[in-house]
Order: structure tokens, then sequence, then C-alpha cells
């Protein structure tokens, strides 16, 4: 009984344990994601570290997560190349960290469309190609590395 009470506490403490991925971590601070969306040219070609609460994963690949800090509502995207790092679809509502090189990406408006549409049928989500009015510029983190917490 001892050894059955010794192996449950042994698990339980791995699966508590933070889940590290990719790259370890280099930066001491953190940017706050509020701060990265206010001023971003500020932080284009930078390497940054945000902490945020994840609230959506790719459903497809684990490619990208959306960070959201729960204090100011503000999301940034931290994408992946495909294969580099799997975000875990069960890691939405869960806490993390993560590093990498802040990116600005100018689309046209057919490319934003079908960005968008490809980023609908990955998650199983409507989409109306009406919703985008013009050409798109999104700021995302292009991910290094991450830890759930």
């Amino acid at each position: 009984m001892k050894y059955l009470l010794s192996l449950l506490a042994a698990a339980a403490l791995c699966f508590a344990a933070d889940s590290k991925l990719g790259k370890p971590l280099t930066l001491s601070t953190q940017t706050s994601i509020a701060d990265i969306n206010a001023k971003p040219a500020d932080f284009v070609g930078k390497t940054v570290q945000v902490k945020g609460k994840i609230s959506e994963v790719c459903q497809a690949m684990g490619c990208w997560m959306q960070l959201v800090d729960p204090a100011t509502k503000a999301s940034v995207k931290v994408k992946v190349k495909d294969g580099e790092i799997v975000f875990p679809k069960t890691a939405v509502g869960k806490m993390a960290v993560a590093e990498g090189k802040l990116t600005k990406i100018e689309m046209t408006k057919d490319q934003a469309i079908a960005q968008a549409k490809h980023e609908a049928e990955e998650n199983k989500r409507k989409f109306d190609p009406a919703s985008i009015t013009g050409p798109v510029t999104i700021y995302q983190i292009q991910g290094t590395g991450a830890v759930i917490e």
C-alpha cells in the first residue's frame, strides 16, 4: 500500500511540473503583452518574453498559441514552424511564458482573407470574408521556447 501511495504521489508531481517546450528561456525579464501591443514597432526584431493565459491553440498542428494577459486582456500570438514545437491542445486555460522574436507581417486584403480562412478551417470556426476590409498588419512572436505552467 505504501508503494502504491508513493507511486501515485510521484505521478502527481510529474503531472504538476511545468511543461518546457522548445529551447530554454534565456531572458530574465518579461515584457507585458499590453506594452508590445501599444508600441509594437519598438519591439520588432527583438527577442521578448511574455506571460499570459493560453486562450487558443492551433487545433491542426499545435503550431501557434494565443496568449492573453489576464489583467489587461491584451493578447499576442506565438507562432512556431510546423513541427518545431507542438503546443498541446489541452493547454487552453493554463498560464504560459513564451519567448521569441517579435515579427511584423503585412498582408494584402487577399492574403489576409486566405490566412483568416485557413485559421478558421484549422479551428473549425465560421469565417466571413467580408470581415476583412483591407490590408492587414499583424505582429506576432516567432517562438523559440515556452513553459506551460
